[in-house]
């Protein structure tokens, strides 16, 4: 029988997503760029952002459900194949990233009872050992989903059930200690250096991150019970996200002094709540964060398979991902995700590399696909004349147009270079359907300023 899923497990699945590792390094990760007031301009800016970015994936599944798949599917009937195709290139890639993130931290969190100063087991989930120990996971969560993506959804959902627990404690165990001499004694930031404005826009990729995963519900938007369930789902994820990171980076700031905070060794909130009720919190949070991550790494895995697997039934992704197992989960298009993983995490041992680089990356590849978002339901609002859907539709543009510039200079060369191999496989999927009509002049330009673009991209990033 075809299992659906209903207003709690979708709800569960947008939480779980975004609701990950970023959280509890939230507090440091806030502190090193700005000061209270930038942090309030900051989350007031991303609140706004991401509230009408929601409304916006709500009112396009009620407009249009018959676009299943949300993110790619809206690119693809508002500004044809191949942004399309950039857009769930993009989402995948960062889909990927995300899942290879979540595995690195938890060994780095498991870190916190295996290693000592002259013993390190695990590091910062970047050695052999950690290598060994989220290869391990990768691939028993892989065949928990190929289970099918109900029985791995009703996991998530006591999964997120169970994370909220520890947040919930450092929330108030927070509240009853905040200081306000502390919050407002270097409440601009002047000791910094820099502009206020300029430490608003320094958070900016660091809010998006931990929102990443609001498409959630829209991703699997053709496995929902019922289709207005999938809007709803991604509001009240959103706004119970929204509260927790307010509440934990505000209150974080009354703690201790913003350098004090900015130094302290992530997850930030560990030493934070052993500082408030004693050793005992570095291992409620080190607990909590590996449930959180464990969680939020189950819905990403879910999310990451499911894109490749509708883009192909567009035949904008190769056929082979198109097939599903007697479970109903996407398994070729599963397999294709966690391989990239694997391919991934090897790299990462190789190079060294830690969670923020990946944070960075992620971050940065879901911003086209979020701005068309909102691109698109312009389209749709300019379409039937509808000023309501204008007054949704301009902010979550505008936001996405601020994403794109605040991220900078450097991180959008890096996703020209990611965008580009993506090239190859659209243009491969192209050669195996048939029924596909001749890119227009506009696409055809596009399709080389990408590849041509990568050529200086690549070297400037290899010498710098």
């Amino acid at each position: 029988m075809n299992k659906k899923l209903g207003l709690m497990s979708l709800t569960a699945l947008v939480l779980s997503s975004m609701v990950g590792a970023g959280v509890f390094s939230l507090p440091q990760n806030m502190a090193e760029v700005a000061s209270p007031a930038a942090l309030i301009i900051g989350w007031i800016i991303t609140g706004v952002g991401i509230l009408f970015l929601a409304l916006s994936l709500l009112l396009l599944s009620r407009l249009r459900p018959d676009l299943d798949g949300g993110i790619f599917t809206y690119a693809k009937e508002g500004f044809g194949e191949f942004i399309g195709f950039c857009s769930a290139w993009g989402y995948w890639v960062c889909a990927v990233v995300a899942n290879v993130s979540y595995l690195v931290i938890v060994f780095a969190a498991v870190s916190f009872f295996t290693d000592s100063p002259n013993n390190i087991i695990f590091g910062d989930g970047n050695t052999w050992q950690a290598l060994l120990g989220e290869s391990i996971l990768l691939w028993v969560v892989h065949f928990l989903v190929l289970r099918g993506v109900q029985t791995a959804a009703s996991i998530n959902l006591m999964a997120t059930m169970a994370k909220l627990i520890p947040l919930g404690l450092f929330i108030i165990v927070a509240l009853l200690a905040f200081n306000m001499d502390i919050f407002t004694f270097d409440f601009e930031g002047i000791k910094m250096g820099v502009p206020v404005w300029e430490q608003v826009k320094n958070t900016m990729l660091i809010t998006l991150w931990v929102f990443i995963g609001i498409e959630g519900a829209v991703v699997v938007s053709a496995r929902a019970k019922n289709r207005r369930d999938v809007g709803l789902a991604t509001i009240f994820a959103v706004v119970i996200a929204l509260i927790i990171y307010i509440l934990v980076t505000l209150l974080s700031q009354g703690l201790v002094s913003q350098s004090e905070l900015a130094m302290m060794k992530n997850p930030s909130m560990a030493p934070l709540l052993v500082q408030l009720i004693g050793n005992i919190g570095e291992i409620v949070i080190a607990a909590g964060l590996i449930l959180s991550v464990c969680g939020a790494y189950l819905s990403w895995t879910i999310m990451a398979a499911e894109v490749p697997y509708i883009a192909a039934l567009h035949h904008s992704f190769p056929k082979q991902l198109s097939k599903q197992n007697h479970n109903d989960a996407p398994s070729s298009s599963l397999w294709f995700t966690n391989l990239a993983v694997q391919l991934s995490l090897v790299l990462i041992w190789l190079t060294g590399s830690n969670y923020n680089t990946l944070l960075t990356i992620a971050s940065e590849m879901i911003l086209v696909p979020y701005f068309l978002v909102g691109a698109f339901l312009f389209k749709v609002a300019i379409e039937r004349s509808s000023r309501g859907l204008l007054l949704i539709a301009i902010p979550a543009s505008l936001y996405g147009l601020w994403l794109l510039y605040a991220s900078g200079v450097i991180n959008l060369l890096l996703s020209v270079v990611l965008y580009a191999p993506g090239v190859l496989i659209f243009l491969y999927s192209r050669k195996q359907y048939k029924d596909k009509q001749s890119l227009n002049t506009s696409e055809k330009i596009l399709l080389m300023m990408v590849l041509i673009g990568a050529i200086p991209a690549c070297g400037y990033l290899v010498f710098n």
